[in-house]
């Protein structure tokens, strides 16, 4: 078998086995197969190793990097097919000579910057010669008819990992979580792992990690041997760069201020019509500059990120970032402005398009929120509350608003009174305590500055926090907010204050009135895709059918609740969901499916800090502790619950963490102490299980027997008066 100089590998091959069956499955059904991807992605080493896999007679290898004049790539073929030349011959017919009746495959590597002769060459032998199959290299197609496009992908995690192991000498290293995570930046490019990973020798993997910041200062000096333009990984960018037609240079450059992706209209939006933004996407796709993802409903493109920042790079060298990063806060503004319609008719598509854009609207946030003049950046936080409100960025989002709204501290404009409406609603996911001091401030300023909706919003936001302390507050504001919604034709604040309508009438344990309430709520908000009320609503109304004695339909509700927060990914109302089957679990006596429903809040609770704010969670742990006849967990869970008193009365905080606590305690005065407190909330909130509950421990812990059986009969008494069951049976 004649090899014909296929380079010999100096260092071990890692990983791509799916790879290399796909690519030798296409060299063997077609006869032009081109490699093609970014510098340093891997092209050449992958189809080394197809050609050395391949089954053919004759193999020969053409380095095409060796010349920049495309008249030298018919000489240099020739050399590689040990055929001589001479300036009187037909030079493509003496190739296809020597080619017409042997089973070949030959191998062009690194075609790109003679592209078109390149071209020229392959053609005219496939032409000639039908037994020859053609293998090339190329940051972008050939693009010649028959040609098989086989885009490179970057390498998996995994093999990522191994390969910075194994070029840096160290087995270990593959269990280091800093190189894991330099791995993951690098985004699978064999070439930057390689070049991180000879560092190894003087830099520690977390100083790697850190200096990937800036990679191009860090990724320097390969080995001794290989090309220049591998040498360093500036050097393989350059190379694809110096490739670009200058008007494909500028929209590479302009195009660096995109995060995470983005559409043609988007393009088009940040560069302005003159310029042929569609063509030019076309171009650095094929030049492997851009990837496109077609999948969806309209094409996305995103830079890998070592190719966005050496294009940052040019563009900060050229003193035009800055002027492309306004341009960029400008177009993001108005394309999320122009999507306030779906608020209130579809939230769903709302959230999946800001979902789309999200880190586009981050980084312009970013910039926007540190000029001079923060006022655009200061707009643009003021319309995402509502996806941070209901997504798992809530905390993000959160720090952001603050920040957007100190920047306008003692402002009395309807902007400044949207930014702290929009606090005061995440905060109500993400940080209970500062919402409600928040919510009061932003209802009014929004009255004075007569910004209805967001005065509507914080009233109702006010609302809420009352529910915790004033049951009687709680209703009349939840009213009012009800009707100020209905003059403003605003539908998610009358859907949310009937359901929290009915959260009183429920804590009030009127079942009936509240699941009136709290159906017709949920029903127009779940109609409008607000996912995370109707949430909330459907798991008081999974609670309430228990209380009721119907456990299988709470069972149902429970669920439907999850099925209605999942799609959000926002771990507060997952979790309320989750709460909502486990007690029902709990309470039907399987405690095995409540530890199930509880699995990936107690995952979170042990490995975020601080953990997310998810009510009820650690009371719901501690009964199931406590019923195990395991008091000390449940002291510790129940202790938690009652360690964050959120600014209300100490009494009226977790009463039922408090009657958990007393009964783990057992008998004795500090036990008595949380019983007699829980016994005034209930008092003081009009709570009459609340109360029941409070008088059944009391009797349980009771040393007199006289005492326990009057506490045990005054609580039948109240559960009687009130058509109130005795608890949950197994069903």
């Amino acid at each position: 078998m004649d090899d014909g100089l296929i380079p010999l590998e100096l260092t071990g091959f890692i990983g791509r086995e799916d790879e290399l069956r796909a690519v030798g499955a296409a060299v063997a059904s077609s006869r032009l197969v081109s490699l093609v991807g970014p510098g340093g992605s891997g092209k050449t080493r992958l189809a080394v190793r197809a050609a050395r896999d391949a089954a053919f007679e004759h193999r020969h290898w053409v380095d095409l990097s060796a010349t920049a004049d495309p008249l030298a790539v018919p000489e240099l073929v020739a050399a590689a097919l040990g055929v001589l030349r001479t300036a009187d011959r037909d030079g493509i017919g003496v190739l296809a000579g020597r080619l017409a009746d042997r089973r070949t495959l030959l191998c062009l590597d690194n075609c790109e910057h003679v592209r078109e002769a390149a071209a020229d060459v392959v053609g005219e032998l496939l032409r000639r010669c039908p037994l020859l199959t053609v293998l090339c290299t190329s940051r972008e197609p050939l693009r010649l008819p028959g040609e098989t496009v086989w885009r490179v992908p970057p390498m998996s995690r995994e093999d990522s990992v191994r390969l910075f192991a194994e070029r840096s000498r160290d087995l270990g290293a593959a269990q280091d979580p800093a190189v894991v995570a330099a791995c993951a930046r690098m985004e699978g490019m064999p070439l930057a792992v390689e070049l991180a990973a000879a560092r190894s020798g003087i830099l520690s993997p977390r100083e790697i990690l850190d200096g990937l910041d800036d990679r191009f200062r860090l990724l320097v000096r390969g080995p001794h041997g290989v090309a220049a333009r591998h040498q360093t990984l500036a050097a393989s960018m350059a190379w694809s760069y110096d490739l670009l037609q200058e008007s494909d240079r500028a929209l590479f450059e302009r195009l660096a201020v995109f995060r995470g992706g983005f559409s043609a209209a988007s393009a088009q939006t940040l560069c302005g019509e003159r310029v042929p933004v569609l063509e030019g996407l076309r171009s650095l796709v094929e030049k492997s500059l851009l990837v496109a993802d077609t999948g969806g409903a309209a094409t996305r493109f995103r830079m890998l990120e070592t190719v966005r920042e050496f294009a940052e790079q040019r563009l900060e060298a050229a003193g035009a970032l800055d002027a492309a990063r306004d341009r960029h806060l400008e177009s993001c503004l108005e394309l999320v402005r122009s999507w306030r319609g779906l608020i209130d008719a579809d939230k769903d598509a709302w959230r999946a398009a800001v979902a789309a854009e999200y880190e586009n609207f981050h980084a312009a946030l970013g910039w926007g929120l540190s000029r001079p003049d923060p006022s655009l950046g200061r707009e643009l936080a003021a319309e995402l509350p509502w996806f941070w409100h209901s997504s798992r960025r809530g905390r993000e989002g959160l720090a952001l608003l603050r920040r957007a709204a100190r920047l306008g501290e003692g402002d009395r404009t309807a902007l400044q009174a949207r930014l702290l409406t929009g606090t005061a609603l995440v905060a109500d996911t993400n940080e209970r305590r500062e919402g409600s001091e928040l919510a009061a401030q932003a209802f009014a300023l929004a009255e004075a500055a007569g910004e209805k909706r967001s005065a509507c919003l914080a009233l109702l936001l006010t609302a809420i926090d009352r529910l915790y302390d004033d049951l009687e507050a709680a209703q009349r504001l939840a009213t009012e907010a009800r009707e100020r919604a209905a003059g403003l034709g605003d539908g998610f604040v009358h859907d949310a204050a009937n359901v929290l309508l009915g959260m009183v009438h429920h804590r009030r344990d009127d079942h009936a009135r509240a699941a009136a309430l709290l159906e017709e709520g949920m029903r127009g908000l779940a109609a409008r895709g607000d996912r995370e009320v109707a949430s909330t609503a459907c798991g008081i109304l999974a609670v309430s059918a228990a209380l009721g004695g119907d456990l299988r339909r709470a069972d149902e509700r429970a669920r439907e609740s999850l099925a209605l927060a999942e799609p959000l990914g926002d771990f507060h109302r997952i979790g309320m969901a989750r709460i909502a089957i486990a007690r029902i679990a709990r309470w039907a006596g399987r405690p095995e499916d409540a530890w199930d429903a509880l699995e990936l809040l107690l995952q979170t609770d042990a490995n975020v800090e601080p953990p997310p704010f998810v009510p009820w969670f650690f009371t719901c742990v501690g009964d199931l502790h406590l019923d195990a006849g395991d008091r000390e967990r449940a002291r510790h869970w129940y202790e938690r619950d009652l360690a964050n008193p959120g600014g209300i009365p100490e009494h009226l905080l977790a009463p039922d963490a408090r009657l958990g606590l007393a009964r783990a305690l057992g008998p004795g005065e500090a036990a008595n102490a949380h019983v007699d407190m829980a016994m005034r909330a209930g008092r003081d909130l009009d709570m009459p299980g609340l109360l029941a509950d409070a008088l059944e421990a009391a009797g349980e812990l009771a040393t007199d027997p006289k005492r326990a059986e009057e506490a045990h009969h005054e609580a039948l008494a109240i559960r009687a008066e009130h058509g109130l069951r005795l608890g949950c049976v197994r069903s």
